[in-house]
């Protein structure tokens, strides 16, 4: 795709602004979320949400999330059951992405929703992103801001890194506070778990007094983060290692030798912030290989463990 010149723009009145603006004329701007940056266009404009596609390297069959300012705008664009208010109420704004049918008319353009009759919806509680969502005043279109199946960007200079020159903008919040993509769950027709995110699954559950569905290994996604390979360093990948092999750098957890900590204390809160970031260093650090301690499978673990396990898969062929 051609180039472009890609602003960083402040978090101030003036850089929102601007970037309300860009998104108006069809550009594309990353923002920063409570979990990590996003790849904005206007959800309305299929020229621009075309050009998220092109810009990311994404397949057309991978449907995207679309940010707003609060649940009254997203009740305009989806149908709501009981299950999805209770939600919505304990959750939104936060780190929770929830897929509900589509509403007849909703204005979208059909590259959102990948040809499905659900789309996937987020209110993102960044005060950033909430201004950004409220100066645009319109449904915003949102993948992670990096290269298809690559790491997702936690910072500014990610997003640079990976796709500087195929976005007219970046607006500068510093680092994402959770550092994982947002839990994402299926309501149609009962609540099911498509991808463990920020919102440990367990307080779902305690919201709603049961347990959560799964979603089919393998069926077409129906919302993002469903493919086998995602979230990839370029260095392999072997998980679950107590030690280092030759060749390899160790990722490690809680109290142990290892060239890069997501929680020297255990903190899984705090090992979710690191984790992309803490891949992108060993990346910069030449790892042939990388080893990654094993992670309790609880709480935000269960994200950080469907992160690490998708980034691990054999890849596709280039």
């Amino acid at each position: 795709m051609p180039k472009t010149t890609t602003e960083v723009l402040p978090a101030n009145a003036g850089g929102i602004a601007r970037a309300a603006q860009l998104l108006r004329e069809g550009g594309l701007v990353a923002f920063p979320t409570e979990t990590v940056y996003g790849l904005g266009a206007d959800a309305r404009n299929g020229e621009a949400v075309a050009r998220i596609f092109e810009a990311k390297g994404r397949p057309r069959f991978n449907p995207l999330i679309v940010h707003l300012d609060d649940a009254a705008q997203a009740r305009k664009i989806a149908l709501f059951n009981d299950t999805a208010e209770r939600l919505a109420r304990a959750f939104w704004p936060g780190p929770l992405t929830l897929v509900l049918p589509l509403r007849p008319g909703a204005g979208l353009s059909a590259l959102v929703s990948a040809g499905l009759e659900t789309v996937a919806l987020r209110v993102p509680e960044h005060p950033l992103a909430q201004a950004l969502l409220k100066e645009f005043a319109g449904p915003v279109a949102a993948p992670s801001a990096n290269v298809s199946g690559r790491i997702s960007p936690t910072r500014a200079e990610h997003v640079l890194e990976g796709l500087g020159g195929r976005l007219e903008a970046v607006l500068d919040g510093g680092p994402c506070a959770v550092g994982l993509e947002s839990t994402i769950i299926g309501l149609a027709p009962g609540p099911v778990l498509l991808r463990p995110g920020g919102l440990p699954v367990e307080v779902i559950e305690d919201c709603l007094g049961m347990p959560l569905g799964r979603g089919k290994e393998g069926a077409k996604p129906s919302a993002p983060g469903q493919l086998a390979s995602h979230y990839a360093p370029q260095a392999a990948m072997r998980l679950n290692a107590e030690a280092a092999a030759p060749g390899e750098l160790l990722l490690g957890f809680g109290e142990m030798a290892c060239d890069l900590n997501l929680s020297p204390s255990g903190d899984l809160v705090e090992a979710a912030a690191n984790l992309f970031h803490h891949l992108r260093q060993l990346d910069a650090l030449g790892a042939g290989k990388i080893a990654v301690a094993p992670i309790p499978e609880r709480g935000l673990g269960r994200a950080i463990n469907d992160r690490l396990r998708r980034a691990a898969a054999p890849r596709p062929a280039s």
